[in-house]
């Protein structure tokens, strides 16, 4: 069951925070670009915004069964994995506070300024995601070996 769980936890991560992570920073590029009364480019930004709106929802699943991968594996009370939990919360927050609402806004009425700062808020969000990544690789303090 644990290999199952993982399995899960893996690629949800890969196909859900992936696709978040691409279309979130390519969103303040496009939105630059309409800025200028490049339709085409808006157009881009609204499908790059539902991107990340819909697989905001599917990205539920990593941490579920990240949760329950970390139950089966009897490792919830390690500080690796209790770290990584808290980045996680942080990231889904970011995204769902700043990210999102910002995309939101810039699709309403498009600005240099306000792309400037999606694409910082951005890159945090996505610095998050690559620190998690690390600690689940390398588990400081695990036992394992690996």
């Amino acid at each position: 069951m644990t290999k199952l769980l993982l399995s899960v936890h893996v690629l949800a991560a890969i196909l859900a925070i992936g696709p978040i992570a691409v279309a979130a920073s390519m969103f303040p590029r496009y939105t630059r670009t309409s800025a200028s009364g490049d339709g085409e480019a808006l157009q881009t930004a609204k499908v790059l915004h539902r991107i990340c709106r819909g697989y905001t929802l599917v990205g539920i699943a990593v941490p579920v069964f990240g949760v329950a991968t970390g139950a089966q594996l009897g490792v919830l009370t390690d500080a690796w994995l209790l770290v990584s939990i808290v980045l996680t919360a942080a990231a889904a927050a970011l995204l769902a506070l700043a990210v999102l609402p910002g995309q939101q806004r810039l699709l309403a009425g498009p600005e240099k300024a306000g792309a400037a700062r999606l694409a910082m808020v951005t890159g945090v969000f996505n610095l998050l995601w690559a620190v998690v990544v690390v600690l689940m690789i390398v588990r400081p303090g695990s036992t394992t070996g690996a």
